[in-house]
C-alpha cells in the first residue's frame, strides 16, 4: 500500500471538510480520536467474533454476485458529469449492489481517521509494520487504549504523540491482517470512499 498517496488524498479531504464546515484554526484531534473509537466499535460489530452470547459469530463479508446489482443505477452508483461526481444512488447507498462488504467498509472508515490523526500530529511515513496481539479481541482493546495514548501524549506536544501514532497504525494494520482484509481491497475501498466523502461535502452532507 502506498501510504504517501493515501496521506496526500486524506490531506485534500481534510482541507475540503475544514473549508466547507468553517473549521479553520480549530484543533480537532480529540474529536477525531473519539470518531476513530466509534468507528472501531462499528468495525467490531461487523466482525462479530466477540459475541459469545450469539450463535452467529461470522464476520459480515457479503460480496455481490450478478443477481445483487442495484436496479436503480444498474451497478453504476456514482453519478459523474463532465468528470466530476454529482451524486450517488440512494437506493444502494452508493455501492452499486444490495449486498456489499460491511467489514471492509468499516475498516476503511477507520483508516480515514487513522490517516487524519497522523496528519494532525505531523507524521510522515511511507510504510507500516503490522503489530499483532494474541487475539482479535486483544487487538481491538489495545487499539482503543492506544487511541487514548495518542491523545494523552499529544497534550505534551506533537513530537511525543508521533511514536504512539506509529504503534496505533501498526496495530490497525495488524487488525486488518487478522480480519483477512487484503491491501488491495483496502486501497481500492479507500479510493472509492474518499471520492464519496468529497462528494458528500459538495452536497451539504
Amino acid at each position: 500500500m502506498n501510504f504517501k498517496k493515501l496521506f496526500d488524498m486524506q490531506r485534500q479531504l481534510d482541507n475540503h471538510i475544514i473549508k466547507e464546515k468553517g473549521l479553520e484554526g480549530q484543533d480537532l484531534l480529540d474529536k477525531k480520536i473519539l470518531a476513530l473509537q466509534v468507528e472501531l466499535g462499528e468495525l467490531a460489530n461487523e466482525a462479530r467474533f466477540f459475541k459469545f452470547w450469539s450463535n452467529d459469530q461470522e464476520p459480515r463479508r457479503w460480496y455481490p454476485n450478478e443477481n445483487d446489482v442495484c436496479e436503480s443505477c444498474n451497478g453504476n452508483p456514482i453519478f459523474i458529469e463532465n468528470g466530476k461526481i454529482v451524486g450517488e444512488c440512494k437506493n444502494c447507498d452508493g455501492c452499486g449492489v444490495h449486498f456489499y462488504n460491511p467489514l471492509l467498509e468499516e475498516y476503511v472508515d477507520c483508516l480515514h481517521f487513522i490517516l487524519s490523526i497522523g496528519l494532525d500530529i505531523g507524521v510522515e511515513i511511507q510504510s507500516i509494520n503490522p503489530h499483532l496481539q494474541t487475539s482479535a479481541t486483544d487487538q481491538f482493546v489495545e487499539l482503543n487504549y492506544q487511541c487514548y495514548r495518542v491523545l494523552q501524549k499529544y497534550e505534551w506536544g506533537k513530537s511525543h504523540a508521533k511514536s504512539e501514532w506509529i504503534l496505533l497504525s501498526d496495530l490497525f494494520v495488524g487488525l486488518g491482517e487478522m480480519l483477512g482484509i487484503t491491501w488491495e481491497q483496502i486501497e481500492q475501498a479507500y479510493l472509492f470512499k474518499n471520492e464519496v466523502n468529497h462528494e458528500r461535502q459538495e452536497s451539504g452532507y
